[in-house]
């Protein structure tokens, strides 16, 4: 079953210009202004201007007049295109191997098979729009089975996300304006002066009276919407992407037909990378099928490479998802991303040790779908839940290491624990601490270790301090707690107690 993304932009116009003039106040009413031989008129506004009443399509001369001091910027449709066209390329690179622009404000991605490696559905919604988000532009993103129906719901959802649940599409766009079935506006008048409002009466009427009085472009766009008639999606190319295909005169669909094809992919696109001087860190391999439909295996690698027998095993492991239907009449190899690679001497190993490789390890987990394949690594603060930073399991060694003065616990708590002791202030360890319910008797203690606050993250840090003892109970259990300040002055803390780790 296809899941479509449809990622909808509504003021990409006002966020490109705000990105590029950052000087441009936030609370400045900003509208851009499109225009045809003399007539012009708003084509965008931001939420500013929406609030004071100034709307799309509105006259610019009369928005001119309501306004005193509006900022009107010319529209530009081609900088909007770049901007579309290198966001779908972002896109590509990191969600899914069929993106594809959805001109003039949104973008389409297939993300069958790929979704898992975001952590799921809604995980990959929710980080998409923040990202997006996070360079200043506002999106609304939908999944569904069709691309009618996420494209349709995108656009009409107070949300920035919904998942639509597999075969609930006709249930989800039964009450959408007709105006949302991506037909003419002369299409839409004329349903509307028949009576038609929504999606839900198109689809209880007749379809052969609705055909002959407006052809058959309302059926086939009400089938694409539902998910009748599958809608494939042209993924975008760019020059500088490098790609290799093989047609076929003949559909082919036998795995090790499909494997030995892949193998002589790999070689060729190998080659064109070592002309380049390039490794690949994301290979697609899109399937065209005779049917018109597209299909895509995504393989990721921690490091560049460009080993032959390594790229054609991690793309031959996932074959079986493929399903070649009647046939496949061509396949294409691309690398989505590539970085520098330099050719380097293997010197006798009489001379180098071996250095142990975790990378092939790492890239057999990820494309299995372990997305979250990280590695541990000093951070340089003296706060504990600071002082650890995830990396990626081939991250070269910084030099930075851990205290070495003041023993660390095995397991840190996500969160400090509230616990309950009694302890004489401002300096000794607690006499007993009750921690989950149960009262433990401290037998052995060392400490205090002060770590005072980092005021350079927050301005209520300068002056807390938090006391940390090492703590031994009756039944030899060791355990890392704090008290928040000094034990003496109010203003560094409030004397309470956290269970903070555990030793082995």
């Amino acid at each position: 079953m296809p899941r479509v993304v449809s990622i909808y932009l509504p003021t990409l116009p006002i966020d490109r210009i705000r990105r590029n003039n950052p000087s441009v106040p936030a609370d400045q009413p900003l509208v851009v202004v499109a225009k045809s031989g003399a007539k012009r008129w708003l084509s965008a506004v931001d939420a500013n201007a929406a609030k004071i009443g100034l709307r799309i399509g509105m006259p610019a001369a009369k928005a001119q007049a309501l306004v005193q001091g509006l900022m009107m910027v010319d529209a530009d449709p081609v900088a909007d295109a770049s901007k579309l066209e290198q966001l779908t390329v972002w896109a590509l690179s990191q969600y899914s191997p069929v993106v594809a622009m959805d001109a003039p404000d949104g973008i389409v991605m297939d993300t069958e098979g790929a979704d898992h490696l975001q952590g799921g559905e809604e995980i990959m919604l929710a980080t998409l729009v923040n990202r997006f988000r996070s360079r200043g532009l506002m999106a609304t993103a939908v999944v569904a089975d069709s691309w009618g129906a996420a494209y349709a719901l995108a656009r009409s959802i107070k949300n920035e996300t919904l998942v639509v649940p597999v075969g609930g599409v006709e249930r989800a766009v039964m009450r959408l304006p007709i105006s949302f079935l991506r037909i003419s506006p002369g299409m839409v008048d004329g349903l509307r002066t028949l009576g038609f409002q929504t999606v839900e009466d198109v689809m209880k009427t007749p379809r052969a009276p609705l055909i002959l009085r407006f052809g058959p472009e309302l059926g086939r766009r009400l089938d694409q919407m539902l998910g009748h008639v599958r809608e494939p999606i042209d993924p975008i190319r760019l020059a500088e992407i490098i790609e290799v295909s093989r047609a076929f005169s003949e559909p082919i669909g036998a795995a090790e037909t499909i494997a030995k094809y892949i193998s002589r992919l790999v070689i060729q696109l190998c080659g064109e990378l070592q002309a380049r001087g390039l490794g690949v860190r994301r290979a697609d391999l899109i399937v065209h099928r005779v049917d018109n439909t597209i299909q895509a295996l995504r393989a990721g690698t921690a490091k560049p490479v460009r080993n032959v027998a390594w790229l054609t095993k991690l793309l031959k492991d996932r074959i079986e998802r493929i399903d070649p239907g009647f046939g496949i009449e061509k396949l294409s190899l691309a690398a989505t991303m590539v970085e520098p690679l330099d050719d380097h001497q293997i010197i006798s190993s009489l001379v180098d040790e071996p250095t142990a490789d975790i990378t092939e390890l790492v890239d057999v987990l990820v494309n299995r779908g372990n997305q979250r394949v990280y590695r541990i690594a000093p951070f340089a603060s003296d706060v504990p839940e600071r002082s650890v930073q995830r990396v990626s399991p081939v991250a070269e060694e910084t030099g930075i290491t851990w205290p070495a003065i003041w023993p660390r616990p095995m397991r840190m708590l996500g969160h400090p624990e509230r616990i309950e002791c009694m302890a004489l202030l401002p300096d000794h360890p607690p006499v007993w601490i009750t921690w989950r319910g149960k009262r433990r008797r401290v037998k052995r203690a060392d400490g205090p270790e002060r770590i005072f606050g980092e005021w350079w993250q927050r301005p209520g840090e300068i002056s807390a301090v938090r006391d940390y003892f090492v703590v031994e109970d009756e039944s030899g259990e060791r355990f890392w707690i704090f008290r928040r300040g000094d034990g003496i002055d109010p203003e560094t803390g409030s004397h309470q107690w956290f269970m903070h780790g555990l030793f082995a």
